[in-house]
């Protein structure tokens, strides 16, 4: 179909969909969104239409964050928690309570018109709260993020998810895996809606250490980035905040990758790539969802609960909370040997100056692993900055260099 293109003054083209019952417009439909494959607003929109039904699944009825990319996935992302206040009467909300005492109403999506119109956002993944909208207090789902580690391949990823899933079944737990459309895996499981947002977090943390007890190895339940190897089990993806990409979500990444759910029987070969916008329509109409039966799943946490508690007599200690653990500032002592680099609004300008750290100290480089270089993607306000730090444990002591001014200085709590 040929695209329209219009002058200097011109209002910008609009597409109206009849969707579910409902118009629902498509502002600026041609703007490109992913420019590596040229896929728009509108292509994007198309995609969460065709595998409707799947990622309601996972997103239906539950609060969600917007996280909008309004230029793209090239451009800067920004988080908007309160829904906007200009906004159809069919568009439903709750109002959500966050540990900081601060209160949002926050969009809760049902049908697919609703899911065309956060999409028409720039939304182009979907961040849903672990919770229904109906009980806000008691999640029905426990989230098991594998989150590999620098220059862990992917195949420990799918071993440890593969693990997980045996670890869960010990518990009385069914796991649902998926790919996380980055680099890592999620497994999800229903849960009955009984427990608070603490014992959700601590349960998951009692996985995250039987994992790790099976394969030291391989897995980790470090709370500190610097300490870990292999593959961490993110027991925080449980906390009460925290939200993460849903069932089909298309990730921000040049190709358009997608967060697939999967059968068990597809996790010892799958691979991230195979799975984008483009393709997983197709594999949608031929194998349907493999998440379709996890509503009639939900587990008890009981199990898991009682490991929490035999760790705790044993004398684990218990992970920070996820809130207050450090100032805002980042700054806390560590048991490791850390410097920091960068902090900076975009990755793209802390990175550089990391390469002018590095063009400084050539022979320090040398000693660093790819673990040992910590790029973290830290919440704001209402957009992500980065931080960079690198883990000096692999440098002889007499050689280590100090604390140096920042690379970059940026100051995300500034109004």
């Amino acid at each position: 179909m040929a695209r329209l293109s219009y002058g200097p003054g011109m209002p910008a083209r609009k597409e109206i969909l009849a969707i579910a019952g409902r118009e629902v417009t498509i502002t600026n439909p041609d703007k490109v969104f992913f420019p590596q494959t040229g896929h728009t607003k509108l292509d994007l929109v198309r995609y969460y239409l065709e595998v409707a039904d799947g990622a309601l699944r996972g997103a239906a009825g539950r609060p969600m964050a917007l996280k909008r990319y309004v230029n793209g996935v090239e451009g800067e992302a920004f988080y908007q928690k309160r829904a906007p206040q200009s906004r159809p009467e069919w568009i439903e909300t709750v109002e959500l309570r966050f540990p900081s005492g601060r209160t949002a109403e926050e969009i809760v999506v049902r049908d697919a018109a609703q899911l065309a119109w956060v999409v028409n956002l720039g939304c182009v993944d979907l961040h849903p709260h672990p919770v229904r909208a109906d009980d806000l207090e008691h999640p029905d789902e426990l989230r098991v993020d594998l989150d590999p580690v620098p220059g862990v391949s992917w195949d420990e990823v799918r071993r440890t998810a593969l693990l997980a899933r045996e670890v869960l079944g010990d518990f009385g737990l069914t796991g649902w895996p998926k790919t996380s459309g980055s680099r890592g895996m999620h497994v999800y499981c229903r849960i009955e809606r009984r427990w608070t947002f603490p014992e959700v977090r601590r349960a998951a943390l009692a996985l995250a250490r039987e994992i790790e007890h099976r394969a030291p190895d391989l897995a980790t339940s470090r709370w500190w980035k610097e300490e870990r190897h292999g593959v961490f089990v993110d027991f925080n993806q449980n906390a009460k905040d925290r939200t993460t990409a849903s069932a089909y979500s298309v990730r921000p990444t040049l190709d358009g990758r997608v967060s697939t759910p999967l059968r068990w029987d597809e996790v010892p070969d799958c691979e991230p790539e195979v799975f984008t916008m483009d393709t997983v329509p197709t594999r949608y109409g031929k194998l349907g969802d493999p998440w379709a039966g996890i509503d009639d799943a939900a587990g008890s946490l009981e199990a898991l609960l009682d490991l929490a508690a035999r760790h705790k007599a044993a004398g684990f200690e218990d992970a920070p909370p996820d809130k207050g653990v450090a100032e805002k500032t980042g700054r806390r002592r560590s048991s490791m040997p850390l410097i920091e680099i960068a902090r900076a609004a975009g990755k793209e300008e802390a990175l550089a100056g990391l390469e002018r750290w590095k063009a400084r100290y050539p022979k320090i480089w040398s000693y660093l692993e790819p673990a040992d270089v910590l790029v973290d993607s830290m919440r704001g306000r209402s957009s992500t900055w980065t931080r960079v730090r690198l883990n000096l444990r692999n440098v002889p002591e007499m050689e280590r260099p100090p604390q140096e001014t920042l690379e970059v200085d940026f100051d995300p709590w500034r109004r």
